[in-house]
């Protein structure tokens, strides 16, 4: 049986994470510029038509959403905070279970097990950087998860880097496992910003 890939540099998975969400940062408001300078451009061509003039309210849509995602969307530095805190460990298996389009981000079902054993809990996912899609290279073998199945953790894909942030499906069923964990799991999961709820936000006007 072969072993687990190696472990992926966790400054480098950050990197990489951090790098994409400026990088649709930086799409987003070059798109904002470009829609808020239509009528000026609009006039000097002499198209003084009304259509040009309803990019403004575009650019300003497109800000708003983009302030909306970084506030409630984007999970990096909690992410950051569970890699400071938890070890990386080799989950054998991902399973998705189905994605969900939302406002703030995508959000994937998933289960992470390891091979033979049951019970693996379904976690809710969205990805750390508020790219919109699945890595469907985790499909392919495992993943690395850091963190506590009941309060939630990240999920790095190896070989790309990609990383999501992942709490249980159903919160609540494992609120008497919360409750009564030991001292330091609870501790633990302060320290990594992981003991109450997180991923509701992406809830927010669902689409479909």
């Amino acid at each position: 049986m072969e072993g687990p890939p190696a472990a992926p540099d966790v400054a480098q998975v950050l990197k990489h994470n951090r790098t994409l969400l400026y990088r649709h940062i930086a799409t987003r408001l070059a798109l904002a510029v470009a829609l808020f300078s239509m009528p000026y451009v609009s006039h000097l061509l002499g198209y003084d038509a009304a259509l040009p003039a309803f990019g403004i309210p575009a650019a300003l849509f497109v800000l708003i959403f983009l302030m909306l995602r970084l506030r409630h969307g984007s999970r990096l530095k909690v992410c950051e905070k569970v890699l400071r805190t938890y070890p990386l460990e080799y989950r054998t298996r991902v399973s998705k279970k189905g994605s969900e389009w939302k406002y703030l981000g995508d959000v994937h079902t998933v289960r992470l097990s390891v091979r033979g054993q049951h019970g693996a809990p379904s976690l809710r996912a969205v990805n750390a950087s508020t790219v919109r899609r699945w890595p469907k290279e985790a499909e392919e073998g495992g993943a690395w998860f850091a963190g506590d199945p009941a309060f939630g953790g990240v999920m790095i894909v190896p070989g790309n880097n990609n990383m999501l942030f992942v709490q249980p499906a159903d919160w609540q069923k494992y609120e008497q496992e919360r409750a009564e964990a030991d001292p330091q799991r609870r501790a633990l999961a302060e320290q990594a910003g992981i003991s109450r709820l997180l991923e509701r936000e992406p809830n927010i006007g669902v689409i479909g």
